[in-house]
């Protein structure tokens, strides 16, 4: 028992060991690096921030942009294995809030920017309260140098009083007539894309992005006006905004041709974000509209919150699906049960078994859900053999990003075995090519003499 014990405390020591040495690899980066850092967070709307933010400055400067694995140990490894090896002008960093989070990430970061997008309860039993979430993001301000820049959510209370007791320069954005950058004539319906107005100063820039949905003005503004802000020129600004699609499993949108079109918003699924999907499907035109909700995520209240969701789905769609262990929460009347105005469906395959029955060309499905459940899978069924229908994997990244979906569950393991094994053998070539070269080069250079 005591040399279990022992292995255990050495594995732990080298653990803390390694760590240690990659924050300290990490702090040099940042320490030798000439670049203006950048640091994004929000409850919402800091992965499409952050990425638009890296695709606009992309457009006349190098840019390093981290996104979506947004804790401390993924920024630890931006900075040790990307700005460490080259020379960036702009880096741009997404940070999540967890519980006492950001001060540490601030604090390596050590930005020259910081974008705040809003504040929402997230996270619940981690924060219990708006307050909290706002004073852990208010960390990345109050971590801003005397000549940085903050800039700020104007229609967002918690927001907007970050900017008291700044000592940096704050410059606003929102709907709000005080706002520095002003959004107005938002619009939005599938298939329409997403157009807005954005003024500031004396100048007026009209904006369109191919995004289904109108809420998505708040990342698109606040990545815009920053990019004004360190000087992208608004026609740059313009052109690159058309050719910026939305992320993965974020509003993405997936046409299949003679199938039903997808919109697949499965990263995530806050309750305060189920209102906006779905005023987002009632403004949708086609010919069938039809609601997949999954998993909603870490909430306030009780299971009441899926019945409210039903109530409102079935005012957008025709037909509203329940999928995952909360199926049987929606409250749906016999009336609509009986009609199949609503189905109760408790596992993805069945899902996509259900839909691809029932498809019409040309009607609109809008998948739902919080990441666990990777309802993604509906959708991807439609272009590639999806043979991984697991309920639950335990991966956090969607499965575009994982790209095992085509393989079952059960053979994972080994594939990412063959994975490593063919990425080790790949660096091993490319290190003995490299020595081979260098013999090669020094023989002939002898030869001269």
């Amino acid at each position: 028992m005591a040399g279990v014990e022992l292995k255990l405390l050495l594995r732990r020591i080298r653990r803390n060991a390694r760590h240690r040495a990659k924050l300290y690899l990490a702090k040099q980066a940042r320490a030798k690096s000439r670049a203006t850092f950048i640091g994004v967070t929000g409850s919402s709307g800091k992965s499409t921030t952050s990425a638009l933010l890296a695709h606009l400055l992309a457009g006349h400067a190098s840019v390093c942009s981290q996104v979506f694995a947004n804790t401390i140990m993924a920024l630890v490894s931006a900075l040790r294995k990307r700005v460490s090896s080259s020379n960036f002008d702009y880096v741009v960093s997404e940070l999540g809030a967890g519980k006492d989070s950001i001060g540490p990430m601030a604090e390596l970061l050590r930005p020259s920017v910081a974008v705040v997008t809003m504040v929402r309860l997230e996270h619940f039993t981690k924060f219990k309260t708006l307050a909290n979430v706002a004073d852990e993001k208010r960390l990345l301000v109050e971590a801003l140098p005397a000549d940085g820049l903050a800039i700020l959510n104007a229609d967002d209370p918690y927001v907007r009083t970050m900017a008291v007791g700044a000592e940096c320069r704050v410059v606003t954005f929102g709907m709000s007539d005080d706002a520095d950058y002003r959004i107005s004539d938002v619009r939005a319906g599938y298939p329409e894309p997403l157009t807005f107005k954005i003024h500031w100063k004396q100048n007026t820039l009209a904006l369109k992005a191919p995004f289904p949905a109108d809420y998505f003005w708040l990342p698109l503004a606040a990545a815009t006006a920053s990019a004004l802000e360190l000087g992208v020129p608004p026609e740059m600004v313009a052109s690159r905004l058309e050719t910026f699609l939305p992320l993965q499993n974020r509003c993405e949108v997936l046409v299949t041709g003679t199938g039903p079109a997808f919109i697949i918003d499965t990263a995530k699924a806050p309750w305060h974000s189920i209102d906006l999907a779905i005023e987002m499907m009632s403004k949708a035109t086609a010919r069938r509209k039809r609601i997949v909700l999954g998993q909603i995520s870490d909430y306030a209240g009780s299971s009441r919150k899926y019945g409210a969701a039903y109530k409102s789905a079935r005012e957008a769609a025709d037909q509203v699906i329940y999928v995952g262990d909360n199926a049987h929460r929606s409250r749906a009347s016999e009336a609509d049960r009986d009609s199949g105005r609503f189905q109760e469906i408790r596992s993805v395959k069945d899902v996509s078994e259900f839909i691809k029955q029932t498809a019409l060309p040309g009607e609109l499905i809008l998948l739902k859900s919080s990441s666990n459940l990777h309802l993604e899978r509906v959708a991807l069924s439609w272009t590639h053999d999806v043979r991984c229908w697991v309920a639950a994997c335990g991966k956090e990244e969607g499965c575009g990003a994982c790209g095992l979906y085509e393989v079952p569950f059960e053979q994972h393991r080994a594939r990412v075995r063959q994975r490593r094994r063919a990425r080790r053998w790949q660096f091993i070539r490319h290190f003995l090519n490299r020595v081979a070269l260098k013999r090669i080069q020094t023989t002939r250079f002898k030869s001269l003499f």
